[in-house]
């Protein structure tokens, strides 16, 4: 998988829509790597000292399908979360796998 494409982003959520956000992550992870074939794994994760400031990594086969990730239905669903929960994007990364 050399040249893989990571995507590691960290969202920060109050703690009153920390559950309803989780669940949205968990179907949009559900549904990224269920039916995006360039999407290898899709990781739901938070902060041991901070269990508000959650952080995807995200495996995808390139950027083509990243950037179709960001097209799918599932992924609008995780867009308006954002804005229902007023989730704030702490930092979104990208890198490239150079070695297995």
């Amino acid at each position: 998988m050399s040249g893989t494409f990571i995507v590691i982003a960290e969202f920060y959520v109050e703690t009153k829509y920390r559950a309803a956000f989780l669940k949205v992550c968990a179907y949009d992870k559900e549904r990224s790597v269920q039916d995006e074939p360039g999407c290898y794994s899709f990781e739901v994760n938070s902060l041991t000292s901070d269990p508000n400031l959650i952080i995807l990594i995200e495996s995808y086969e390139n950027q083509e399908a990243f950037d179709l990730h960001l097209k799918m239905p599932h992924f609008e669903k995780f867009a308006q979360a954002l804005k229902d929960y007023n989730v704030i994007e702490k930092n979104v990364r990208t890198l490239t796998k150079e070695i297995l």
